[in-house]
């Protein structure tokens, strides 16, 4: 005979099925990362990868990178650092082609109608899970050195005009950047409506980065990627637009000498006899520093300079008021990096007895620490909505399936709150630069490097520029020449 069910079963079972649907939604929402990125930080994954980096094992390095799909969430930061580690292997087809294809990603993400179609899915498993479920935006910041690389991997391949195209794509990201970030703020903390007194609490308790930001005003101007875009332009004789980048850089590095040098060269060219004025009363240097002489060439030497840090995991408790006015506090995890940044040697160039030293033109840490904090009021905007999300989920589990469903919530939960920790992670830390008139002809020079003396070979043509990529990761130091 059969026997009718008991209450308890029911309910039990009932939770089972309710469970496996909601786990079923969760996973559809998580399609487009992995199960990796879900429960695992991304700073954790890329560990082996950059201490393959710092021992100049490039080639391990790549192989290290965790395997995607095109679907995955992070594919496009994925394909970011091998484009950058096959740079630095010298391999500037592989690289071109890697970089090309992140770019294509970007401009598809930007077909507004297509975008918010395919987020839809993605935010909903965010909603119940963590941001690592969302396909990561590459940042302005590293927008602009994505194309920066690229530009040198079309110097490697002696294709001017190639670099140029990249450069302007640089320009654009930045002049589009610098018009809508106000905006783009200003509907993030309107977003936050009457949740906003959580964003206070987040402020109030969140790690200081203000060392590690310094005085960078925003996450996404770039004298370095400028600086490039000028010694471009002045190669291709166009000299307008090379002192208009040029003076975008110096705006953004006023203490970086050979910014100044530059801009007063070009201003001296040029007859802007007003900006010569102004300059002169701003900048103290010799007026022999600035005029080339016959029978010279120019050496630009970028030095780039270790390896950007990974954000790291912080954790908080924040209050949620169940349906019953009871209070309960969720652990959240944020995404932060370490409120210092290391000191960097300038490279110093010895030349007829004469010593020579680099100066920063871009910290990159500092760009990364900036746009995190910009990005700050959305990230805590998703984070509240996630914390209301979890305890209606914690609720419906403990109706559904009482102590059970609710310690299985509570697991849940705490499983899978981990911050979103990633960036492009290959990217070095500082990037410095030395520019100096040299007699046309071969020389081989004396770097310092670390307390490391090595000798440089360049060749120098009248009147023309040879750029020197130098790159000091850890014990790792070597270097590339493009003639322009």
């Amino acid at each position: 005979m059969l026997r009718k069910p008991s209450i308890e079963y029911m309910q039990i079972n009932h939770f089972k099925n309710g469970l496996l649907i909601a786990l079923i939604l969760i996973l559809c929402g998580c399609s487009s990362a992995s199960l990796n990125d879900l429960f695992n930080g991304y700073d954790q994954q890329m560990r082996g990868v950059k201490q393959s980096q710092l021992q100049g094992n490039f080639k391990q390095a790549i192989n290290l990178i965790p395997p995607r799909s095109s679907n995955d969430s992070s594919y496009s930061l994925s394909m970011l650092e091998k484009a950058r580690l096959e740079f630095l292997a010298n391999k500037p087809e592989q690289s071109q082609q890697d970089f090309e294809q992140v770019y294509n990603v970007i401009q598809k993400s930007q077909q507004a109608a297509k975008f918010q179609l395919s987020r839809g899915v993605e935010n909903f498993g965010a909603i119940l899970s963590n941001d690592n479920v969302i396909r990561y935006d590459i940042p302005l910041y590293e927008q602009s050195m994505l194309h920066s690389y690229q530009a040198f991997n079309y110097l490697q391949q002696k294709d001017l005009s190639g670099a140029l195209v990249e450069i302007r794509r640089a320009n654009i990201v930045q002049q589009q950047a610098l018009r809508d970030n106000l905006g783009s703020i200003y509907n993030v903390q309107n977003q936050l409506g009457d949740n906003s007194f959580y964003f206070d609490d987040v402020a109030n308790r969140y790690p200081d980065m203000s060392n590690t930001i310094g005085k960078v005003k925003n996450g996404f101007q770039n004298a370095y990627t400028f600086f490039l875009s000028a010694l471009l332009y002045e190669a291709a004789g166009q000299q307008n637009d090379a002192y208009i980048d040029y003076k975008k850089a110096l705006e953004i590095y006023p203490e970086n000498s050979y910014l100044q040098q530059d801009v007063m060269r070009l201003a001296t060219s040029l007859h802007m006899t007003d900006d010569i004025a102004k300059y002169k009363a701003r900048f103290a240097y010799a007026s022999s520093t600035v005029d080339n002489e016959q029978n010279q060439g120019q050496i630009v030497i970028f030095a780039e300079s270790g390896i950007v840090a990974n954000k790291q995991e912080y954790s908080m408790n924040l209050p949620v008021y169940t349906s019953h006015d009871d209070m309960r506090f969720y652990s959240v995890a944020l995404p932060s990096y370490q409120n210092q940044l290391k000191v960097f040697s300038p490279v110093e160039l010895v030349y007829q007895n004469k010593h020579y030293q680099t100066e920063e033109i871009v910290r990159i840490q500092s760009l990364a620490a900036k746009s995190l904090e910009d990005q700050l009021p959305a990230i805590v905007t998703r984070q509240v909505s996630r914390l209301i999300a979890k305890e209606k989920f914690r609720e419906q589990a403990q109706r559904q399936g009482g102590d059970l469903g609710n310690i299985f919530a509570n697991i849940y939960n705490m499983s899978t709150e981990k911050a979103d920790t990633r960036s492009w992670s290959t990217l070095p830390d500082s990037i410095q630069i030395l520019r100096l008139n040299l007699a046309s002809g071969e020389h081989q020079l004396e770097l310092n490097v670390n307390g490391k003396s090595q000798v440089l070979n360049v060749s120098i043509q009248a009147n023309k520029i040879t750029l020197v990529k130098l790159t000091a990761i850890g014990s790792f130091t070597n270097y590339h020449t493009f003639n322009i």
